[in-house]
């Protein structure tokens, strides 16, 4: 099983009520091993929203206290962003996952790369805090720009 962004399956759950419909997955996607997850959703933030970006650091700051989430209207959204990362964990928990697929650059999901907070479309080295929590917690996470064919097979039989 494998945790995966529900916008990446089509789920119109992105900041401005869009997905980030990913093809690749789409042929998976009723395979019955994937759980959907948009933890901005359950961090309960409303579609469409205000895009929002991790300020002072990256998930692993936001999680430890040292950085926050803000809104592009400097609205602090952290505690959303923190409650939806716990929900997600505790899905991928539940649900014994060990792999997930999360939106790259995401605030709450991306991996390795992030905005910086400047609402500028820069990238930072970091993780969002979703992807964060869940590295934290032994979950081996991939973006959907990691994602080819052979490694989506690999994932699906482990």
């Amino acid at each position: 099983m494998l945790l995966i962004s529900a916008c990446l399956l089509g789920a119109k759950v992105k900041y401005n009520g869009s997905s980030n419909y990913c093809t690749l997955l789409a042929k998976y996607k009723d395979c019955g091993l994937f759980i959907p997850i948009c933890p901005e959703c359950l961090g309960q933030l409303i579609i469409p929203r205000l895009p929002a970006e991790i300020t002072g650091g990256d998930g692993s700051d936001v999680l430890n206290g040292t950085a926050k989430v803000y809104d592009n209207a400097g609205y602090n959204v952290t505690e959303n962003f923190i409650k939806g990362a716990e929900a997600a964990l505790e899905v991928a928990r539940r649900k014994q996952i060990k792999f997930a697929v999360l939106k790259a650059r995401s605030p709450s999901c991306g991996t390795g790369k992030i905005y910086n907070g400047n609402f500028n479309g820069t990238l930072m080295n970091g993780d969002g805090v979703t992807s964060a929590l869940l590295k934290q917690n032994g979950i081996t996470v991939y973006t959907e720009l990691d994602l080819t064919e052979e490694l989506l097979n690999e994932l699906l039989v482990r």
